[in-house]
C-alpha cells in the first residue's frame, strides 16, 4: 500500500529539504510526496526546483499566496495513495510517526487516524495560550460533530485515499482543519486517535498560525457542522 504525503510549504527554506528526506525515510515502504509551494519568497522555490527529479516527488507552485487550505486542495487533485496525510514543512511534527498510523489503515481497522499531540506522550512544553486555545477549539468541534477527539487541530490527519479524494474542501487557510473534521464526522467512518510526539515552534522561529485564525476557527466549526451539510 502507498502513503501519499502532502507537504504545504510557505517560506520554509531552512527545513524543507530536511522534512522531505525525513518523510522518505519514515519507515513506510511506498511513499508519494506532493509538495505545494504557496508562493514562497524566501528562496524555498529555488531550493525545491534544485532537487533532482524523482518518481516519488511531485512539486506544484502557486504563483500567488493562497493559504494552507488552498495548498491542500491543490494537492488533493494529485495524490494517488491508498492513504493520505498532511505534513507541515517545519519540524514540529515527526514523520517517524507515520508507520504506526498507517498500520491501522493498512490492516483495515481504521478509515481515519488522528495523531494527537496531547494524549500521553512526551512533548516540548507549549505556551499556555496555544494549548488552551487548542483545547477550547477541540471541545467546540467535539460538541458540534459528536466526536471525542483530544486534538482536532492536529496536522496529522491520515485518511483513506478514496475518502480524502471524495471530500469537497473549500477553506483556503487554517480553517481546513475543522472543515475536514466536520466532513469526516458526517461520513460515519472509523476514526482512531493515537499519541504522537510534537515539538512546538515559537513565533520567532516562524510559526504562522495566530489568534485571528483561532477566532476564525469557531466560525468554521459552526459553518461546516451546521450550515454546509
Amino acid at each position: 500500500m502507498k502513503l501519499s504525503v502532502i507537504i504545504p510549504v510557505y517560506n520554509e527554506r531552512h527545513t524543507v529539504e530536511q522534512i522531505i528526506e525525513r518523510v522518505r525515510h519514515c519507515g513506510v515502504a511506498e511513499i508519494e510526496l506532493v509538495v505545494v509551494n504557496d508562493c514562497s519568497s524566501d528562496g524555498t522555490r529555488e531550493i525545491l526546483e534544485a532537487l533532482p527529479p524523482a518518481p516519488d516527488l511531485r512539486i506544484v507552485h502557486h504563483e500567488v499566496n493562497k493559504g494552507k487550505g488552498a495548498a491542500i486542495r491543490t494537492a488533493q487533485q494529485n495524490v494517488t495513495g491508498d492513504a493520505v496525510v498532511i505534513q507541515d514543512a517545519d519540524l514540529e511534527y515527526s514523520p517517524e510517526e507515520f508507520p504506526g498510523m498507517f498500520r491501522l489503515i493498512a490492516e483495515d481497522k481504521a478509515d481515519v487516524v488522528y495523531g494527537s499531540r496531547y494524549s500521553g506522550r512526551e512533548i516540548l512544553v507549549d505556551s499556555f495560550w496555544h494549548y488552551f486555545g487548542n483545547k477550547v477549539l477541540t471541545t467546540a468541534s467535539n460538541i458540534c460533530s459528536n466526536l471525542h477527539l483530544t486534538d482536532m487541530e492536529t496536522c496529522y490527519k491520515m485518511i483513506r485515499g478514496d475518502m480524502f479524494r471524495s471530500l469537497s474542501l473549500e477553506c483556503a487557510r487554517f480553517g481546513i482543519e475543522p472543515e475536514i473534521t466536520a466532513k469526516l464526522a458526517r461520513l460515519d467512518c472509523r476514526i482512531y486517535e493515537v499519541p504522537i510526539s510534537y515539538r512546538a515552534r515559537r513565533f520567532d522561529e516562524g510559526k504562522k498560525i495566530g489568534w485571528r485564525d483561532g477566532i476564525a476557527a469557531f466560525w468554521y466549526i459552526f459553518k461546516y457542522n451546521f450550515l454546509k451539510r
